[in-house]
């Protein structure tokens, strides 16, 4: 009997990628089944009931206007409909106090699709339950619904986006350094669930797991992915720790005043446990700072020391006294009472946080780049390559925490624009070197170039590598930004050195004996070969190798970048 051998791996790729819809479809009726068994184990729960006495038409209607808007500004402002995976970030940024378009866009922007699609879906989560303990209606007894405005329905949905907004820009204005992104307003949310309704808030924690692996298994229901090299700079240092904080803080604050008003306060058992979970869980412990070029450290110790203090704290603020912080809004005219001693805590400790990025928003740049930089320029932006510069965006700031303006230098590919006080380190020179090359985005309102950034280089047998860097603008020619001094390789042939110098089209082999050049010429393509001071210098495939006589030995290898190799 003959076994059928098996089908070739990408056959079976292509046929489980055309049965997708097939398993989008399972994920969907196996939802609907799991929902419609629940249902029938709670039978007497009338859900729909319950969001109609709260929304307008049972619906979060604020949530959804929020995330329109900020989907929006991916979309339309950003480019994002037209390349979604590589929107325009750097003029959005919140650079400095003297560039307002940064400030105002901030928190309301993302650098890609995984940014954007973690912080919605966090609010798809969180913001509804912000909502609907806020309500669409009044609760107080005797209250119509459009008797005045702050009764008013349709003006009362509007609260979620409303506050989103002004948290948007307040942590763009608050927030350290060039950030970016809506998870300050998302903290926000955390922070005023968290202190409202602890426990549901924790299982709307878990929840959001769910919801987003839902999302994430419509979306890509099937996908393959092999070992290889990868490029990555430690989580933490990614993380905006403190907006996240001064999102929390304002959340939280946000929602003692309501509890306030409303005489409504939660157990502290319950809030100490949740504000100890979200801490934990949403990484508010992973504090670091910068300490040289592309290198971070973390006070571990100390940020999860701080998160159980703050647990306390916060549980203190919120529940340890039935003393208002803002006077009945459905009573008459009071004094406004003395507010408790851990709830001026909290807003000394919101306030000490934004006020670290004080220093940051009148961060400037001189605009002094080296000598012998190429640049590309882009209408006010400037883009070149350099190593070991001061980055001048930092040099206030690190003047103000360390005491010395030259603590971080860039190596990289940097944008610079004097107009918008930018100075970023787009693509770092490790990163080009694993990559091979890299996608610099500029523009504005309206407009938005790229510029490419590719990198070339020999390894030279026992003595080091090579490389350059070459920058070109959309349309036109490369043009060369960088080029390292020439190295010589170890071997000596025929009492001849080979040596390989960058230069603007491409690399040289320079054949030298003594310190006395015998001549030059371009590094042959492949399977090629070229005659140079005497010696005969042939690639094959990476490798130049010199032959003279019967002699052949090799001297360089092409580099090849660890992303492209096999």
């Amino acid at each position: 009997m003959l076994q059928s051998s098996p089908a070739p791996a990408a056959e079976v790729v292509e046929t489980v990628r055309a049965l997708a819809p097939w398993q989008q479809l399972f994920l969907l009726l196996a939802v609907a089944v799991s929902l419609g068994v629940l249902r029938s184990l709670v039978p007497g729960e009338r859900w729909s009931d319950r969001l109609r006495a709260r929304f307008v038409l049972g619906v979060p209607w604020g949530t959804l206007l929020t995330v329109l808007g900020v989907l929006l500004v991916y979309w339309v402002v950003q480019g994002g409909w037209e390349h979604p995976n590589s929107p325009l970030v750097i003029p959005f940024r919140s650079w400095s106090y003297f560039y307002p378009l940064g400030v105002f866009t901030a928190g309301f922007a993302h650098n890609g699709v995984g940014h954007i699609t973690g912080n919605l879906v966090g609010t798809v989560v969180f913001a509804p339950l912000v909502e609907y303990y806020l309500g669409h209606y009044p609760t107080e007894r005797g209250s119509e619904s459009f008797a005045s405005l702050r009764t008013n329905p349709f003006v009362r949905l509007l609260a979620v986006p409303a506050g989103s907004v002004a948290l948007g820009i307040f942590t763009g204005f608050f927030s350290m350094g060039p950030v970016i992104g809506f998870s300050g307003v998302l903290y926000a949310y955390i922070g005023f669930a968290m202190v409202t309704r602890p426990l549901l808030a924790v299982l709307v924690l878990i929840a959001e797991r769910v919801v987003d692996l839902l999302y994430r298994s419509l979306r890509n229901p099937y996908i393959t992915r092999e070992p290889g090299p990868g490029f990555f700079s430690p989580w933490w240092a990614d993380i905006a720790i403190q907006g996240h904080a001064i999102g929390i803080f304002a959340g939280a604050l946000a929602g003692i005043a309501v509890l306030a008003v409303r005489d409504d306060y939660p157990n502290p058992l319950y809030l100490w446990f949740a504000a100890l979970i979200f801490g934990i869980r949403q990484s508010l412990w992973a504090i670091y700072a910068p300490v040289g070029a592309n290198r971070f450290a973390l006070y571990r110790a100390v940020g999860v020391g701080v998160v159980f203090l703050g647990a306390a704290l916060i549980a203190t603020a919120a529940s340890a006294s039935n003393r208002s912080l803002l006077p009945r809004l459905e009573g008459r005219t009071v004094d406004l009472p003395r507010p408790d001693a851990p709830v001026a805590v909290v807003a000394v400790g919101l306030v000490v946080l934004a006020s670290f990025a004080v220093p940051f928003g009148f961060a400037t740049v001189s605009g002094e780049l080296p000598a012998d930089a190429a640049t590309v320029e882009v209408r006010d932006y400037t883009v070149t390559y350099v190593e070991n510069e001061p980055n001048q965006y930092v040099s206030l700031v690190n003047e103000y925490l360390y005491g010395d303006s030259a603590t971080i230098r860039s190596s990289g590919v940097v944008v610079l624009s004097e107009q918008r006080r930018v100075w970023i380190e787009a693509v770092s020179k490790s990163r080009l070197a694993f990559q091979g090359g890299g996608a610099v985005r500029v523009g504005g309102l309206g407009w938005r170039e790229t510029v490419y950034a590719g990198r070339e280089g020999w390894s030279l047998v026992g003595n080091g590598s090579v490389y350059k860097v070459t920058l070109r603008e959309q349309g036109e020619r490369a043009r060369l930004a960088y080029a390292t001094d020439p190295r010589r390789a170890r071997p000596v042939i025929d009492g001849r050195n080979v040596s390989i110098a960058p230069v603007e089209g491409g690399f040289e082999a320079v054949v030298s004996t003594n310190g006395t050049v015998l001549g030059r010429a371009p590094v042959p393509d492949r399977s090629n070969a070229t005659t140079v001071g005497g010696l005969r210098l042939n690639r094959t495939g990476r490798d130049l190798v010199a032959t003279s006589n019967r002699t052949r030995v090799q001297v360089a290898s092409k580099s090849v970048p660890r992303a492209r190799q096999n």
